[in-house]
């Protein structure tokens, strides 16, 4: 197939345009492929930074629940983004604080139309503890898999068990 096209330029040009469309469309409209780097996400993530895919139909926070990891745009930070855990969504009641330090008694409700996010390494994360609700608009989409180190792939899912209330 390929040396049919090879000698038709046109269709050459066409094939082309259409593979390369196809790739733009899946790479900004379903799936992201981006670096998780910095101590915040430990033991999830390495600090070295490990390579993980988003999934882009949660952006602007459709579909996301309590446990889900997010890939958002750090508001305090233009042009940044960052990868944490969603613990609150709108509605719910959250400690402002880390556990063990002052403040950790404090609790906020979450307001509509935002979340709140934390790294799994509490000490080391920039998160909602500093910057507040996060706007579900921030929200670029859900970590649905760790790509890269090629050893440590896997695949993400709320990480949240359920009580069995009988």
């Amino acid at each position: 197939m390929f040396t049919h096209l090879l000698g038709h330029p046109i269709r050459f040009a066409i094939s082309t345009l259409k593979i390369t469309c196809l790739a733009h469309l899946t790479l900004t409209q379903l799936v992201q492929i981006s670096p998780a780097q910095g101590p915040s996400m430990l033991p999830t993530f390495t600090v070295d930074g490990d390579w993980i895919a988003a999934d882009m139909r949660h952006r602007l926070g459709r579909g996301i629940t309590v446990g889900d990891l997010v890939l958002y745009k750090i508001p305090i930070f233009a042009n940044q983004n960052g990868v944490k855990r969603v613990i609150g969504m709108p509605g719910d009641y959250v400690s402002l604080g880390t556990p063990g330090e002052k403040g950790e008694h404090h609790m906020i409700q979450v307001p509509q139309g935002h979340c709140w996010i934390v790294g799994d390494n509490l000490p080391a994360s920039r998160d909602s503890r500093q910057f507040g609700p996060l706007p579900l608009a921030l929200v670029q989409g859900k970590v649905v898999a760790k790509i890269l180190p090629w050893r440590e792939r896997r695949w993400f899912g709320s990480e949240l068990e359920h009580m069995n209330q009988e």
